[in-house]
């Protein structure tokens, strides 16, 4: 008797499969909303630099270099370097936004409360990567907007160009969880931006085409992914590509489920938030 007595009251103290639910939607939303009033809040820092640090690109490379070198890839220089410099400030943004937040919140303990909580570890990386992706994509409206004043922008493939730039703010939404997970100090979370996407970013076709290059610098090129999805957006804005689009979005698509593995096992293990 007793020992139905104690089935009975496990059942009634353990949460049924809708109420799960309801718990992890409601803790989605709350993520996200906390990481979106907090890039809305503080938007003079998060929204306003990539727009002014695009401007003097377009400045510089657009308007001062791009009429010495006329035309790349059957349009003009301005309009060429306009989808990559759009996907340099998502990459960026998006990076940037979920490292910050995700350490934050191991340096105020508030990350061990979740994983404790009834919410799942797919519902908490999902909050954070829905904010990195919202950010990615303001600065990405930001800076299109001032791509407009220097160059006839138009969009050939809407359905490419959209997802393209959703997928790459979700791998590197994935790519700054990751960082901020092994990330033991503030220094520690400018380590990749500065050393790897920097580099990475200047050497995927932002600037250049790769058929400017040597074959063999070529080869080298193509094992950088970046130039995947700098070209494939670049395919889908002007209808031009250095690059297959089904290699691209088969590249973008590994990295998302790769990265997502790779965030989700170190979380369920408490990698980096246990001491």
């Amino acid at each position: 008797m007793t020992d139905g007595l104690d089935s009975l009251a496990v059942r009634l103290a353990t949460p049924g499969q809708a109420d799960l639910l309801k718990i992890n939607l409601v803790g989605l939303v709350t993520i996200v909303r906390k990481e979106v009033s907090r890039v809305m809040r503080i938007w003079v820092q998060t929204i306003v630099p990539p727009a002014i640090t695009m401007t003097l690109y377009f400045v510089i490379f657009g308007s001062l270099i791009g009429r010495r070198i006329g035309e790349m890839d059957g349009v003009p220089y301005t309009l060429f370097i306009a989808p990559g410099l759009i996907m340099m400030a998502v990459i960026t943004n998006s990076f940037g936004n979920v490292v910050s937040s995700f350490f934050s919140g191991k340096l105020q303990h508030h990350l061990e409360e979740m994983l404790v909580s009834p919410l799942s570890v797919a519902t908490i990386i999902a909050g954070y990567v829905v904010g990195g992706i919202v950010r990615g994509l303001a600065v990405a409206a930001m800076v299109t907007v001032v791509a407009m004043f220097f160059a006839d922008l138009r969009v050939e493939h809407p359905l490419i160009t959209i997802s393209v730039i959703v997928l790459t703010a979700a791998t590197f939404s994935l790519a700054g969880l990751l960082n901020a997970i092994f990330a033991k100090n503030f220094d520690q979370i400018s380590i990749i931006p500065t050393f790897v996407l920097t580099p990475l970013t200047y050497l995927g076709g932002v600037f250049f085409s790769i058929a400017l290059l040597s074959p063999s610098w070529q080869a080298i090129a193509h094992i950088n992914p970046i130039l995947y999805m700098v070209n494939a957006f670049r395919y889908g804005m002007l209808g031009t590509s250095d690059i297959s689009i089904g290699s691209a979005y088969a590249i973008i698509i590994a990295a998302v489920l790769v990265l997502y593995a790779a965030v989700y096992w170190l979380l369920r293990r408490g990698t980096g938030l246990r001491g």
